[in-house]
């Protein structure tokens, strides 16, 4: 029970951190704060509603993730290396294949409301 409890503590702490110098991170959570009232709207169910906040929650544990590898490259070494470049390139890749995704989903499911038309 105390290594949840000291998990719990350093997620704590990492989303303070991020939450207050992390400008994407800070970009992301305004979206989810957007997103959980205009989902509302949007969905045509429960489950959509769940699958559109579900997506902006992934982009953001997305965004996470990168950061801790760019963290962690900057941590190594501040000098250019070609090996943490592409390491930090290919976090910056799921950051935009999960900001793909969760528009195309958000695209989806508005196409969906305003034509009544499942996709």
């Amino acid at each position: 029970m105390k290594r949840l409890i000291d998990a719990f503590y350093n997620s704590v702490r990492a989303f303070r951190r991020l939450a207050a110098s992390e400008a994407a991170f800070q970009q992301e959570l305004m979206l989810l704060v957007l997103a959980i009232p205009l989902g509302w709207f949007v969905a045509t169910s429960w489950s959509g509603y769940a699958l559109l906040i579900g997506a902006v929650l992934m982009l953001i544990m997305v965004e996470v993730l990168n950061t801790g590898i760019e963290a962690t490259c900057d941590a190594i070494s501040r000098e250019f290396n070609i090996d943490i470049q592409l390491a930090k390139d290919c976090g910056s890749l799921a950051v935009l294949i999960s900001i793909v995704l969760a528009g195309g989903i958000w695209l989806f499911a508005i196409f969906e409301r305003i034509y009544g038309i499942p996709v």
